[in-house]
């Protein structure tokens, strides 16, 4: 993770889509400059094919007239006349992340460490998981733990207990850290693409629970790992990152799952750290993730 790309505490940051007309850049610029904020970084992406623009602006409110509360009422008719999708982050708190993990716990070590080493500005204040294993590695951080035994005839029953528990801890993001279980559509709405999967393959290929094996029996030169947004379709969902290693003949499927663990740990990473600074913008089934 790139700290100098890391998202100032104190900012807010402004996400915005709509039809691309002349002008935008101009308008939300002369807003913020008008409430007296201090604009600190600015990115923008025009999608030919749809004629979509999108931005993120992150800006300074120290020294505005108004709160950001105010500033986000002030802003809605602006919007509304130019037909916007938007978020006003405000960056007051720091996000809290939900860790979900089943039995492989490189992910979930992975998060931990770099939260404790400040890589990832958030508090973790639960990680849930269906096996015991990762007790002591949570105790370890000083992260509270809570084991929910899954079995096909309670999942639906634990899975409210999990909303619950999310809830409970005011978690703003979910992170499934190779937790082993498909999701049903009652947590999907509880946090609508608030919810941040690690596939292990290069999706879309090779979706399921046994990727590597599968990947051996084709005999590809690569393998990859594949962060995404979580929807109602297996390993479907708008991907944030990506990336992949290069593989040959003398690679057995245990040289592919440990190669291939070192790629989940780190795409993972960089997905909620994105997500966590408000760098991931969606649209349709794609996302931007600005610089």
């Amino acid at each position: 993770m790139n700290s100098a790309l890391s998202q100032n505490s104190r900012s807010a940051v402004l996400l915005i889509s709509c039809p691309d007309v002349k002008g935008l850049v101009a308008v939300i610029s002369d807003f913020v400059f008008r409430h007296n904020g201090n604009i600190l970084h600015a990115d923008e992406h025009r999608d030919a094919e749809t004629n979509l623009f999108l931005m993120r602006v992150e800006f300074d409110p120290t020294d505005m007239d108004v709160s950001l509360d105010a500033l986000a009422e002030e802003f809605a008719p602006i919007a509304a006349r130019f037909e916007m999708q938007w978020r006003l982050a405000k960056g007051q708190r720091k996000p809290r992340v939900g860790i979900m993990v089943s039995q492989y716990d490189h992910c979930l070590a992975d998060l931990l460490y770099r939260h404790k080493a400040g890589e990832l500005d958030c508090d973790i204040p639960v990680v849930i998981s269906n096996h015991a294993d990762a007790g002591r590695l949570a105790a370890f951080y000083g992260a509270k733990f809570v084991h929910t035994p899954v079995t096909r005839e309670t999942k639906l029953a634990v899975e409210q207990q999990h909303i619950a528990l999310l809830r409970e801890h005011e978690c703003d993001v979910v992170v499934l850290a190779r937790y082993m279980q498909i999701l049903s559509p009652a947590i999907l709405e509880a946090f609508p693409h608030q919810i941040i999967n690690i596939h292990h393959s290069f999706l879309p290929a090779f979706i399921g629970a046994r990727p590597y094996h599968q990947a051996f029996e084709r005999g590809v030169k690569l393998i990859g790992a594949t962060s995404h947004y979580v929807t109602e379709v297996l390993d479907d969902g708008p991907i944030i990152e990506q990336a992949v290693s290069r593989i040959s003949h003398r690679d057995s499927v245990d040289d592919l799952v440990q190669k291939g663990r070192d790629l989940e740990k780190v795409v993972l990473s960089r997905a909620v750290g994105w997500h966590l600074e408000n760098r991931v913008l969606l649209y349709g089934k794609k996302t931007v993730v600005f610089d």
